[in-house]
């Protein structure tokens, strides 16, 4: 691999320092417009050839550009005249609306061989002095692939992040432009500002030299490059501008607390801060954990010993995107316990928090929800982004339906593949305003201030989320609004409602709720997600020896699909302690090895485990007979078509199987199932990367199973409790 790495300071030098020690085998080329810098870069083996031209750097397989982004433009133009047919090249920039504008200017569209991007990492010193061969280790990076960019391009670009340390996420060039504004850009204005406002004082010595440390804290990012910050304010001036309004009406209102002695606003408002605070604290402890525990890319996983003992899975995640919504609708604070502190669930937290609720938490699983009511919603002043969790998009955008504001709902590249038309269009019979993009996908655009009518809609897919979403526009409409599914779903969002003082009632597959009704808040006790527990079923099921118990674990009706399944199969599974717990069922479940058979999977328990097929294909794989699955074509829509994904990563495994458009066809191999050794890959869905490692407990030499960073988002402890009932799993970047 040749990789040219155009501008040799803090940036370029540390991605040639740690390719040279992950690569010693790449061939390193630099280029520097010093000439002594690129004497440097070789003396210290950083590079292994200094380019003589800016076209010489350009012929490369690889070329970063990082250099100032008032440079930006002129050196893209020159590598371009400079690269070969089958060249990569992508950049270091911190603002990527100007990239593209300038690639464009350059060449007139994206080209598919450029992946515009952006290592979140830095330091107070530039220049190659301040080279560190571990600054990507567990740091961001973000990279703004749009729709011309080749697919393998930006595989590429991600594995050399990743093989520097680095955590590769996508986002779109204008949401990184949004969200860097806000969370990078501006803070630096804002210290330089500061700085700058206490230096007009005639005894600003005196100020600086008794400041706290706060002081120093908070302006240090002040002692960075002022010409680097003057081309980044530039080149992302209209999302810095919206962020200087922000904080200056924020700012505002604060003075106006202050001057009027209005403690309870003082106090609603630092109190909000500091959850939110709390919330980027845990987030940034996830993301630091990355390569050892919470969001590794890469499971390892191999045949081991019996599995065994006492776990409790967290908290449901269905049941914990709702209570959140419901309670910051209701009149009233709401506690949450046990409530899942993954991604998707924090997304729907902050999509609250970003329209005015107060939340205080998580905390330990427990979340205090101060209620708005079922009209106090604020517009946010940005898109709603919600990272992975397609039930954050679906369910709010029935709730957005009946504001007065409009807003615009975003998610991240797996997310930005699923089908919501399926929920506009039903949310359109009510009288909602709801579009997608041409292909049905997001972002979600709602336009707000529309009467919405109650009106009975018949749903053409078997969808909680869709039935959920149409329910709770209800609640804006005048009248009744009915919906009929075609097949029984999880019922959730009806408990809940009940239990929130809304009566939802039911007829057959019919569910009815009356318009204008106000919520009361209630106490929330989430149980186990059995969709969580199921990976935990089917491994003890499979693994000879094994005798473990899932506690607390929910169970209600329309969610336990997976465990009449697995008795279909022969499983060995009881329930102990049966009881119910805030209108929900729950119980232990105690599960021992045994010898599972093929089945014919009835079509009635097929949306009751549609999210916990991918492991159900895994006990089929260790069955004795074929098991046929018909009737699962939402499979194919999910955060990865999961038939595909599962029929790719099981035959890897040496399985027969065949992929059929509604399911699969499985020929099992019995209680002596040993699968042969593979590397698969996951397709960033946590659940095909949990399944595959549940299906390397039957591989004596082991399987890797890549692209597993999502399994956050639903079971942010999956590898803790993995580890301690017995799996043989490692983890790596």
């Amino acid at each position: 691999m040749h990789l040219s790495v155009i501008g040799l300071g803090l940036i370029g030098g540390s991605s040639c320092a740690a390719i040279r020690g992950a690569h010693p085998d790449w061939t390193i080329t630099g280029y520097a417009r010093s000439i002594a810098t690129r004497e440097a870069a070789l003396a210290r083996g950083l590079i292994d050839h200094a380019a003589d031209s800016l076209e010489d750097a350009g012929a490369a397989d690889l070329v970063l550009i990082a250099v100032p982004m008032g440079q930006f433009r002129d050196v893209f133009a020159a590598v371009s005249r400079g690269r070969h047919a089958h060249t990569l090249v992508t950049d270091a920039g911190s603002t990527k609306g100007s990239v593209v504008a300038d690639v464009e200017s350059v060449l007139g569209a994206m080209p598919a061989w450029f992946v515009p991007g952006h290592p979140i990492a830095g330091s107070e010193q530039s220049g190659l002095d301040a080279t560190n061969a571990e600054l990507y280790v567990d740091h961001q990076v973000i990279l703004t692939p749009v729709t011309s960019t080749a697919a393998d391009a930006v595989d590429t670009v991600t594995a050399f992040w990743r093989d520097q340390g680095a955590r590769v996420s996508h986002m779109t060039p204008t949401r990184h432009d949004e969200v860097l504004a806000l969370t990078s850009h501006l803070p630096h204005v804002l210290a330089f500002t500061l700085v700058h406002a206490l230096s007009d004082d005639d005894e600003h010595l005196d100020i600086f030299r008794y400041a706290a440390g706060g002081f120093r804290d908070f302006t240090r990012i002040a002692g960075s490059d002022p010409v680097m910050w003057r081309d980044i304010a530039l080149a992302n001036q209209a999302a810095v501008l919206v962020g200087i309004d922000r904080f200056a009406d924020r700012l505002t209102q604060l003075r106006t607390m202050i001057a009027s002695a209005d403690q309870d606003g003082l106090i609603r408002s630092f109190e909000r801060a500091r959850a939110a605070r709390e919330l980027f604290k845990a987030l940034s402890e996830q993301g630091a954990q990355h390569v050892t525990e919470s969001h590794p890319s890469v499971f390892q996983v191999r045949a081991g010993g019996a599995l065994t003992g006492r776990i409790r899975v967290p908290g449901d995640k269905s049941i914990s995107h709702r209570a959140v919504m419901l309670g910051a609708l209701a009149d009233g604070v709401t506690t949450i316990t046990g409530f899942l502190e993954g991604e998707d669930a924090i997304a729907t937290v902050q999509a609250f928090r970003e329209m005015g609720v107060v939340i205080e938490g998580p905390t330990e699983g427990q979340i205090r929800v101060h209620g708005a009511g079922i009209d106090g919603l604020k517009a946010p002043q940005a898109p709603l982004y919600v990272g992975n969790s397609g039930t954050t998009m679906r369910l709010l955008t029935g709730i957005l339906a009946g504001q007065a504001f409009n807003t615009v709902l975003e998610g991240d590249s797996s997310l930005s593949r699923r089908p919501m038309r399926r929920v506009a269009e039903p949310l359109g019979q009510l009288g909602a305003n709801v579009t997608t993009s041409a292909s049905g996908t997001p972002p979600v655009v709602v336009t707000g201030g529309q009467p919405l009518t109650g009106t009975h809609v018949d749903l053409t897919v078997a969808s909680a989320q869709v039935k959920s979403a149409v329910l709770l526009a209800g609640l804006y409409a005048s009248g009744t609004t009915s919906v009929t599914e075609p097949a029984v779903t999880r019922d959730h969002t009806e408990r809940m409602l009940n239990g929130f003082g809304v009566p939802v009632r039911r007829e057959g597959a019919t569910a009815f709720v009356e318009g204008g009704q106000r919520l009361t808040a209630a106490a929330i006790d989430v149980p186990a997600d059995i969709s969580s527990a199921a990976f935990f079923l089917v491994a003890a099921s499979i693994v000879p020896g094994s005798d473990l118990t899932l506690e607390h674990v929910g169970l209600n009706p329309t969610r336990t699909g997976v465990l009449e399944i697995l008795k279909l199969m022969g499983a060995d599974i009881t329930v102990l302690n049966p009881r119910e717990v805030g209108g929900e069922p729950v119980g232990d479940l105690r599960v021992r090895a045994s010898a599972l058979r093929g089945v014919e999977i009835p079509a009635s328990l097929v949306p009751l485990a549609i999210d916990e097929f991918p492991v159900l294909f895994v006990a089929a794989a260790c069955a004795t007979g074929v098991t046929c699955v018909q009737g699962a074509e939402e499979l194919r829509v999910k955060e990865s078509d999961r038939i595909q994904s599962m029929v790719d990563g099981l035959s890897a495994l040496g399985v027969q199987i065949e992929g059929t458009p509604d399911g699969a066809v499985i020929q099992g191999q019995g209680l002596d199932a040993r699968f042969r050794s593979a590397e698969v890959q996951a397709h960033e869905d946590h659940r095909i990367a949990m399944a595959l490692t549940v299906a390397g407990l039957r591989a004596p030499d082991g399987v890797i199973v890549h692209d597993c960073a999502n399994v956050a988002t639903s079971f942010p402890n999956f590898i803790g409790l993995a580890r301690q009932v017995g799996f043989a799993l490692d983890v790596r970047a």
